[in-house]
């Protein structure tokens, strides 16, 4: 049994993760000796052994499960924690991720903490004593999940300037772009982008667009719903009955897409043609909608791809927690179809 992960200090301040080399040498033993002694085998002295965990604790050194399955067959296993299934967002990304994690042979535990039972920081909490790295979307969360894991990597989905091992993140400002500029060689001047955030403001999508619109000097009406078709629905349905007719309407997802889609509809309104829909993010979903609909997609097998490959390259050492390579960066690309 593995002992329980020592917390260390941000990641940002490592140089390196301590090795099996680093105890070795502390103890003045071979590497078989700390290896025995990290996993209770026999063949090693009571007072060597605890010895030689104290030095590991104060090294910062966990016994990796991905460095013992090199001598002992054990599966690396990553932990993959999820806001929600119902979103058909997440279970794209899942998929993904699965995809590329049993390519490598490795097992997948799921944590989906939506149900409000728990936050983002428990369920890295309980992924951390099954798994040797974790991929997530954690909302706002920086420092605490990694300190959890220790020196066991933490990949953060959608989140920048974290203090997590990795980073990937999306350029919503080329998203913008895109968008904006495809609606204004259209034609489009009543631009409304209907966003999502729980604490006022504007969401990261919303300041992306906001800051897009001021440079190329057109004006963007801002409102705001739940992430949900229903309440995007009746957003839009209030919009309306205010008298505020967009030519255009982006949407923070596409969930949102299909509710506004919904309520254009019940207003009589057509799409495109009285108003251009374009959602964000390319589930499955909106080849399904009538009209079909724009949006600005990611490529889910190359976020399930990347996110992998960098945990990956945080376990065997080629990526150092918390540099330049550990950051990366993905774009979404305008899919045209008939709501825009």
């Amino acid at each position: 049994m593995e002992p329980t992960p020592e917390v260390s200090t941000a990641v940002g301040t490592l140089s390196r993760r301590a090795t099996i080399v680093d105890v070795a040498s502390a103890a003045g033993v071979s590497k078989q000796t700390v290896t025995r002694a990290m996993n209770d085998m026999p063949g090693i002295k009571a007072e060597t052994r605890d010895r030689i965990r104290n030095l590991a604790r104060e090294l910062g050194y966990v016994p990796s499960r991905f460095a013992k399955g090199l001598a002992q067959g054990a599966r690396t296993s990553i932990g993959l924690a999820i806001p929600g299934l119902t979103n058909p967002y997440f279970p794209a990304f899942v998929s993904s991720v699965v995809e590329q994690s049993t390519q490598r042979d490795w097992h997948v535990v799921i944590h989906d903490y939506a149900d409000g039972s728990v936050d983002p920081v428990s369920a890295v909490t309980q992924l951390a004593p099954q798994v040797d790295a974790v991929i997530g979307y954690l909302g706002n969360e920086t420092g605490a999940s990694q300190e959890i894991l220790g020196r066991r990597p933490l990949v953060l989905l959608d989140l920048t300037n974290s203090r997590s091992a990795g980073e990937v993140s999306f350029d919503y400002g080329h998203a913008a772009t895109l968008a904006l500029e495809y609606l204004i060689s259209k034609g489009r001047t009543r631009i409304t982008y209907l966003d999502y955030v729980r604490d006022g403001g504007l969401s990261v999508r919303g300041q992306a667009f906001a800051r897009r619109a001021g440079e190329l000097g057109i004006a963007i009406t801002f409102i705001n719903s739940e992430g949900s078709a229903p309440s995007a629905r009746q957003a839009i349905t209030s919009l309306l009955e205010q008298g505020v007719t967009p030519d255009a309407l982006v949407t923070f997802n596409d969930v949102m897409a299909a509710g506004a889609l919904k309520a254009l509809s019940e207003a009589g309104k057509s799409v495109p043609e009285d108003c251009a829909v374009i959602g964000m993010d390319g589930i499955a979903l909106g080849e399904l909608l009538n009209p079909e609909l724009t949006t600005l997609a990611l490529d889910f097998r190359e976020v399930g791809a990347v996110a992998v490959g960098l945990v990956e390259k945080l376990l065997s050492g080629d990526t150092t927690p918390g540099d330049t390579t550990s950051k990366m960066t993905l774009k979404h690309h305008l899919t045209i179809r008939q709501s825009a």
